[in-house]
């Protein structure tokens, strides 16, 4: 009997908030890629970002499981805020694979733009064999700096691209409209604008 292997796409980042530009991406990566669920993970402790700009991590997780309730083929882990310390990708796709126990292809989904940063995560050569990446870039975005970067010809051989419209929303818009008194309807589910309100975050 053929075992059958699960296509498992992992989204990770802050989601500080989360927003329609993240749902729009993993929809579209779940459908391109054929993948049988896409899992969020809020990261925990980001060590490249100042702690300073980010929701506390339990306010960033409800507003993720807020976010992805509807859709049955998205789950969300709070992998990264259990562990202690730094949140690294590496780490979290490790947990992941051991977690399916080889059964599962891994598609990691970012924004192309991080793709750059990746050369300085941690055991970036060992992640790329780890799994696949797929980068969401917006119309018009220049692919060339990724192309042409020192990242060996076998990892950008596991770099899918995707175009993704809506990706003209970003968390630093809607952190600085709220700040500024701006509405943000329409640009995340209701039910997550409705948390931010009601526990007054991002007002600082």
């Amino acid at each position: 009997m053929v075992e059958v292997v699960k296509r498992i796409g992992l989204m990770g980042g802050t989601f500080n908030p989360i927003h329609n530009g993240h749902l729009v991406t993993a929809e579209e990566a779940r459908v391109q890629f054929a993948l049988d669920e896409v899992i969020f993970i809020p990261s925990g402790k980001p060590p490249h970002k100042s702690e300073r700009k980010i929701a506390d991590a339990h306010h960033r997780a409800m507003m993720t499981l807020l976010a992805t309730v509807t859709n049955p083929y998205f789950h969300v882990s709070q992998v990264e805020i259990e562990r202690p310390g730094y949140s690294y990708t590496y780490d979290t796709v490790s947990y992941f694979q051991e977690l399916y126990q080889g059964q599962a292809e891994i598609y990691f989904i970012t924004g192309a733009d991080a793709i750059l940063e990746i050369i300085a995560w941690k055991n970036v050569e060992q992640l790329f064999e780890k799994c696949c990446f797929i980068a969401a870039t917006r119309p018009g975005f220049d692919l060339s700096a990724i192309r042409s970067s020192d990242l060996p010809q076998s990892a950008k051989d596991r770099i899918f691209y995707m175009e993704i419209p809506a990706l003209a929303i970003s968390s630093t818009d809607v952190r600085r409209r709220i700040r500024e008194g701006r509405p943000i309807k329409y640009l995340m589910p209701s039910a997550v604008e409705t948390y931010i309100y009601k526990n007054k975050l991002y007002l600082k």
